[in-house]
């Protein structure tokens, strides 16, 4: 039977969220497992450091090297640095931990919620469209602390097509899922605080949507990610209880570079998600 596969990472917390990878199996990137800053509360930028000391984060996936497409258990587990469990987290947003997974190419987005088995343990089933090197980002809330992001990355076997462009967009105008949406960001600039816009009409009559409903406790989220999976917001509405047709959020980011953003939404029992690419001037 194949071993799973564990990868820890030790750090001090921070407060604070498949395609395209060459070859047909990629190795994850040689660097350590770390923690991110940047989770974004509802006026979107970071926060300070807890005042606790260190915890472990540790991602099991069974088997070792997933295969492309297959049901894969991952099985979190979050301790102290003595290797004590860590059994109480806050919900945040419905959730006691909010887990993000993108390939390297950031062309594959998933947002999905392990369940909470006690004991520090969470554990969900998932799936992997395409071989290469996904990062995996862990949002949580040990009761008492800050919130946390811990990240990993994994490789996937399997084929995979040729990674695809992380190009600016000109025009950020989406149609998905019979919506369409329009972002607007004011004051666009590395370190300054930006305010998002995402306005939402029916795709074919262009009339607006007022009816959105909360998504995990709020009209919406936003997850950002630098090209290089480096750079991490999860960002939070202005007004939760909006339901339309706009939905505001504000963040900061930290350098200038090119970013990929996806912002998700619910509307008739579906959520929606509309991705677009910025360009953050220095």
């Amino acid at each position: 039977m194949k071993k799973a596969a564990i990868a820890t990472l030790l750090g001090t917390a921070l407060l604070l969220s498949a395609c395209g990878q060459q070859g047909k199996e990629a190795s994850a990137p040689k660097e350590a497992p770390k923690e991110e800053a940047g989770h974004g509360n509802h006026g979107g930028g970071a926060s300070e450091a807890p005042k606790s000391a260190e915890v472990v984060t540790t991602f099991k996936l069974t088997p070792e090297k997933p295969q492309t497409r297959s049901d894969t258990p991952l099985t979190i587990q979050i301790t102290d640095k003595n290797n004590k469990p860590v059994e109480n987290f806050d919900i945040t947003h419905e959730k006691k931990l909010h887990l993000i997974v993108v390939s390297k190419d950031l062309s594959f987005f998933n947002h999905i919620h392990p369940d909470y088995k006690g004991g520090g343990r969470f554990d969900i089933t998932t799936q992997f469209p395409g071989g290469g090197d996904y990062k995996l980002l862990a949002d949580f809330v040990p009761t008492g602390q800050g919130t946390m992001t811990q990240t990993q990355w994994i490789s996937v076997q399997g084929d995979a097509p040729a990674a695809a462009a992380i190009e600016p967009e000109s025009t950020l105008v989406k149609t998905v899922d019979g919506k369409e949406v329009t972002l607007a960001i004011d004051h666009l600039m590395a370190g300054m605080d930006a305010n998002l816009t995402f306005t939402i009409r029916d795709a074919a009559s262009k009339q607006p949507v007022t009816n959105l409903q909360p998504y995990l406790g709020a009209v919406g989220h936003v997850v950002i990610l630098s090209a290089d999976a480096e750079q991490y917001l999860h960002v939070h509405p202005m007004e939760e209880k909006a339901s339309g047709p706009d939905a505001k959020f504000m963040t900061k980011f930290p350098k200038s570079g090119v970013y990929k953003l996806w912002g998700q939404f619910q509307h008739e029992g579906k959520v929606f998600t509309v991705p677009f690419v910025v360009k953050v001037p220095a």
